[in-house]
């Protein structure tokens, strides 16, 4: 998944810019369950019942919910960004000043803040963590994997905010004498941080945000994920909910949005699983702080792998640390209050799993990291620092086999120079489309759930109902069979499509 950095030249005290945005495209609200679609199994909103502010649950915590393993779940996750001590800790009042209408601002944020529920600005985290959802089967030394099906912004808008002693450049932003005494919820402007209010809007077939700047516009995509995935230590403490650990938390990957899969540990029984700290979009690093973070509703699939599983990454049993995985990368993840060691620390991790997956020499792997794998810094503001992998997994076509699977039924994919591919006849037959193909202008049209697709060799171009979708890749033709890339399912179609590797296999999975 590509990142997109926001490019922020100039940062607004709080109350300074006004934009409204109360039209935006005639956007769907979703409030709670009774708006839009719930298409998980299982449903679990943000509410003062469901909620811990700023502190993760532990092993006493009681579960808000209870779900089978291999059970989807929707969750409505909201933003702390409108509700904190330092924008008035009123989100009504907050998202007013901007335009916002009342009945486009979450009610739930509006009853967490109003309610007695704790929060201590100063000590505890900013984030709003939905949970503990107890995963039934889920024992300690188990592997808890996560899918992420799907993520829809709930609202139109959101807040990218710069606090004093916090980000990157601690002590030069704010641009502002700093903290003021009598700072608080009734005085918020005396905490002299900033907070730049963000309005996404469609864009074609996408969603971009954008800053306004003196009467011109800073716009960038957004690319939905969730900051915070995680399992409950096994420790009666309420741990912050800002530095990610080994059991995941405030990761802040945003490789991990749609289509990808997180294997965390687990310590406890039920795995406790927890989320939050949605956003729309995010650069490598985070250096301001905050992302541009914005409510989702997000659907996932929480499916317990027993100690020893096949399914478990590196090794199976002596797994002990977050491990992400998307269609065309795995992800060793890094972390430490040391940037260098959280470096060290990532790459051990990938030395690790492809020996251990793969079989490949170790000192071999560690050349091929050197040439060819990127290490990201995930964010860099969250007391314990972030590095990631990006290990290609075409590099390693010659190690592995790619499948599809839909139900009990699989084909097989195939690496391409550019990507991942499959049969087309074999694909949508997989999952019950009809197709017609015009051999004459070599056109493939797809009819899936009264939706027409039509799809042309060689083009990128992919229409949907007759509006046009642009794909990094196109459709090929090999001894008279087309092929048309994976991709397709998940970024046309919008059928959840998610890898996970077994063994020697990687396996797409289809659907919910």
């Amino acid at each position: 998944m590509k990142k997109f950095a926001a490019l922020i030249t100039s940062l607004t005290i709080i109350s300074s810019t006004v934009t409204s945005v109360s039209a935006a495209d005639n956007f769907e609200i979703l409030q709670n369950k009774s708006d839009g679609i719930i298409l998980g199994e299982n449903y679990l909103p943000t509410n003062t019942d469901t909620v811990m502010w700023g502190r993760l649950p532990n092993k006493d915590t009681k579960p808000v919910i209870s779900i089978k393993s291999g059970s989807t779940i929707t969750v409505d996750t909201l933003s702390h960004e409108g509700q904190l001590e330092d924008q008035g800790k009123d989100p009504l009042k907050y998202f007013k000043s901007k335009g916002i209408e009342e009945n486009q601002i979450l009610k739930e944020g509006i009853e967490i803040t109003s309610s007695n529920k704790p929060h201590d600005f100063d000590n505890d985290g900013p984030h709003m963590v939905t949970g503990p959802i107890y995963v039934e089967g889920a024992e300690p030394g188990d592997v808890l994997k996560v899918e992420v099906l799907s993520l829809t912004p709930r609202v139109p808008y959101g807040v990218i905010s710069n606090r004093h002693y916090k980000g990157v450049l601690v002590n030069e932003f704010p641009e502002n004498e700093g903290r003021l005494d009598g700072a608080n919820s009734e005085h918020p402007e005396k905490y002299n941080n900033v907070s730049i209010f963000t309005p996404i809007r469609k864009d074609g077939e996408n969603y971009i945000a954008y800053l306004n700047e003196n009467g011109k516009e800073i716009t960038f995509p957004i690319s939905p994920f969730l900051g915070i995935m995680g399992t409950a230590a096994n420790s009666s403490e309420s741990p912050s909910s800002v530095p990610p650990t080994p059991l995941g938390g405030n990761l802040d990957i945003n490789e991990l949005g749609v289509g990808s899969t997180l294997y965390l540990p687990i310590e406890v029984n039920g795995a406790l699983f927890f989320t939050g700290d949605p956003h729309f979009a995010q650069g490598d690093g985070e250096v301001a702080l905050t992302a541009l973070e914005g409510s989702l509703r997000g659907d996932l699939r929480l499916t317990v792998l027993k100690k020893g599983s096949s399914e478990i990454p590196g090794s199976a049993n002596n797994f002990d640390m977050a491990f992400g995985e998307t269609e065309d990368y795995w992800i060793p993840i890094g972390l430490n209050e040391d940037l260098d060691e959280a470096m060290k620390q990532s790459v051990r991790e990938s030395i690790d799993f492809l020996s251990e997956q793969l079989g490949v020499d170790r000192k071999v792997v560690y050349a091929y990291l050197s040439a060819a794998t990127d290490y990201e810094v995930s964010q860099a503001v969250d007391k314990t620092k972030g590095i990631h992998a990006l290990v290609a997994k075409k590099d390693f076509k010659e190690f592995i086999d790619f499948k599809i699977k839909s139900g009990n039924t699989s084909i097989s994919a195939y690496i391409k120079s550019d990507g991942l591919y499959a049969n087309a006849d074999e694909l949508f037959k997989l999952i019950k489309a009809k197709t017609n193909y015009n051999t004459e202008n070599e056109t493939l049209t797809v009819t899936y759930k009264n939706t027409k697709y039509t799809f042309t060799v060689g083009s990128n171009k992919y229409k949907k109902d007759g509006e046009t979708k642009t794909l990094t890749k196109s459709p090929y033709i090999e001894k008279s069979k087309v092929y048309i890339p994976t991709e397709v399912i998940l970024n046309v179609m919008d059928i959840p499509l998610n890898w996970s590797t077994d063994g020697s296999s990687i396996i797409g999975i289809i659907g919910y």
